[in-house]
């Protein structure tokens, strides 16, 4: 055991030495249990859409902890960091906050898989985006013809972050 506590201390400090940086969680010992410990920082890993009866949901994948999330109504959508406008057609916009988390992993390699920027035919949710993975705020923006009325909720095994938009109910002119 004293052995597995020496090298892991000669590799974090090799690591920092490097400028690289290394997050070690408070208690973490080199016990096999500890291996497979979560990220320190929430990662977004996917983003997934569907079409249910009376809903539209969104679905974002998380490796560790649903972090604090903050949705807004929003008349545009911009991409974090460059204030770009997104392509995204309609007229309602939702942007999707996810703090502190990351689409990337510690040595900069991207770890999302869901779209980028995606049009989407579904009775309600009519696109989605990855708008910003900047300075520890993942930002997800969804697109919509009509005012969206959504809940959220977070389950669990894995860790995922839910948006419920429903349907509008009646024919618009």
């Amino acid at each position: 055991m004293h052995h597995r506590h020496t090298l892991a201390a000669v590799a974090a400090g090799i690591l920092l030495t490097a400028g690289i940086g290394a997050t070690i969680p408070a208690g973490a010992s080199g016990s096999p249990s500890r291996a497979s410990a979560p990220p320190a920082m929430a990662q977004v890993v996917d983003a997934r859409w569907g079409g249910h009866p009376g809903f539209d949901r969104i679905v974002i994948d998380i490796r560790g902890a649903v972090p604090p999330v903050t949705i807004r109504q929003a008349s545009a959508l911009h991409y974090d960091g460059s204030g770009q406008r997104v392509p995204l057609a309609g007229k309602y916009f939702l942007q999707i906050g996810l703090s502190p988390a990351a689409a990337h992993d510690d040595n900069g390699r991207n770890v999302y898989q869901g779209p980028r920027l995606l049009k989407i035919y579904l009775p309600t949710l009519k696109g989605l985006a990855l708008t910003g993975d900047f300075e520890g705020v993942v930002t997800i923006g969804a697109a919509f013809d009509t005012k969206p009325a959504f809940k959220t909720f977070t389950l669990h095994s894995p860790e995922r972050l839910v948006v419920d938009i429903a349907h509008p109910v009646g024919c618009r002119a």
